[in-house]
């Protein structure tokens, strides 16, 4: 069993919200890749869809969109997503994560694309006790 930390982004209001998923949910978003829209079902948020925007993994290594499959590599990279340059031209080799997900990532980033009939508070509040 995989276990992720969902980040869920929503545009409208700047705030973001860290959701667990894990079983059957989890697994079904392994091989998912970088831009695609995902249901929302899959962390709680019944009639949303998210667009996946990044992740990364145990070692917080970042996931790359332009990099492609699962693997993670050491790439020379100048200013770019994974590294910050010190002074102009500088390069360095950084290890980044391919724009896929698979069992070795732990946070998956998000944003909401489209919006469901309930707001996001009430999908992700915990059920009232009686």
């Amino acid at each position: 069993m995989v276990d992720f930390k969902a980040i869920v982004n929503d545009k409208k209001t700047g705030k973001s919200y860290n959701i667990a998923v894990s079983g059957r949910h989890a697994d079904s978003l392994i091989g998912k890749a970088i831009g695609e829209v995902v249901d929302g079902v899959f962390v709680g948020l019944d009639g949303y869809k998210l667009q996946i925007t990044g992740g990364s993994d145990g070692n917080g290594t970042p996931m790359r969109k332009d990099l492609p499959g699962n693997k993670r590599v050491n790439l020379l990279l100048s200013d770019s997503l994974g590294f910050k340059e010190k002074y102009p031209g500088q390069r360095k080799r950084v290890a980044i994560r391919g724009n896929t997900i698979s069992a070795e990532i732990v946070q998956i980033n998000m944003v909401i694309a489209e919006y469901g009939p309930k707001s996001v508070e009430e999908c992700l509040a915990p059920p009232a006790e009686n």
